[in-house]
């Protein structure tokens, strides 16, 4: 990816500004992993092309965006066992389940507990198409989802396994 002199002076100032503030935390990343994820993602750059930017080799920015995507998915596991907390049940679907079937388990399970959940047909297919693709074949279910339900009738759907790429 060719960039002009002035937008490698202006990253590169950038990066050197982030650089001197390294105490800086954007959650449970550090400021240089958020930076190189910043260029990756938005920017769009490859792994030698931010190395270049920030003084370093290819290598280090592999690690560095490693790492940051290892604390994502520490922060999203800490968000999901904090959301559980207010979770009144949790319902399985297991493969060969038709999407068809899955407002009416949820409903039947709301019921038995008592709370009226706030969900029409659209929504959960429409979140399990978006939430857990990769445990989808058409219209059936391929891999197990869990969807746990909140105090306030809410849905969460949650694949029972996330693949983060290194």
């Amino acid at each position: 990816m060719q960039h002009s002199m002035s937008e490698e002076k202006f990253l590169s100032d950038t990066i050197s500004f982030y650089l001197i503030k390294m105490s800086k935390k954007y959650g449970f990343l550090t400021e240089l992993q958020f930076k190189v994820l910043q260029l990756r993602i938005v920017k769009g750059l490859s792994q030698a092309d931010v190395a270049k930017i920030l003084k370093t080799t290819r290598e280090n920015v592999s690690v560095i965006e490693k790492r940051a995507k290892r604390n994502i998915q520490l922060a999203e596991e800490t968000l999901q066992i904090y959301k559980s907390l207010f979770s009144v049940a949790s319902v399985r679907i297991n493969p060969g389940t038709h999407l068809i079937d899955i407002p009416g388990m949820l409903v039947r399970t709301g019921d038995k507990i008592g709370i009226k959940l706030r969900i029409n047909f659209t929504r959960v297919y429409d979140e399990i198409r978006f939430k857990a693709k990769d445990c989808i074949n058409g219209t059936m279910i391929i891999k197990p989802i869990i969807i746990t339900i909140f105090k306030d009738g809410n849905i969460e759907i949650i694949p029972t396994y996330k693949k983060y790429s290194s």
